[in-house]
């Protein structure tokens, strides 16, 4: 059974992209070999990430996330039976976005992971894929 689940979490850390780089590289690597895909999210201190694949699979990897020590505040936001994936391309693909990135600036100056709710995240989800949005496809 294909599930996707949608979870928002605070850099632990200091934002870097050492820290995202090894967070990427890890996902890449473990997503391939177990079939997940999906999307991570990083804004100013905080990520957004979307994950796709067998329900056992992705309940598995959302486990070591809870325990992961770059990751703190982590809220599932959702987590649902689907028929099919959004991030099928990517194994994991990365939407950077940041205090300048004109999405979260001007359209919203409020920008909250965890204020927003499941409807709202995803709908910000599609949209920066959909526009091309800074999305990054690291050697899928």
């Amino acid at each position: 059974m294909l599930v996707r689940t949608l979870y928002i979490s605070r850099n632990s850390g200091p934002q870097t992209s050492t820290v995202t780089g090894s967070i990427l590289k890890t996902a890449l690597v473990f997503n391939k070999v177990h079939g997940i895909t999906g999307v991570l999210c990083q804004g100013t201190g905080f990520f957004i990430q979307m994950l796709e694949g067998e329900r056992s699979v992705v309940s598995s990897l959302y486990a070591r996330i809870l325990n992961d020590k770059r990751h703190k505040d982590v809220e599932i936001v959702s987590f649902e039976e689907i028929k099919d994936r959004k991030c099928k391309q990517w194994s994991m693909a990365l939407i950077d976005l940041s205090d300048t990135d004109p999405m979260v600036v001007l359209q919203h100056p409020e920008f909250d992971p965890y204020a927003g709710g499941r409807d709202f995240l995803m709908q910000q989800i599609d949209d920066w894929i959909a526009t091309g949005k800074p999305v990054q496809s690291p050697s899928n």
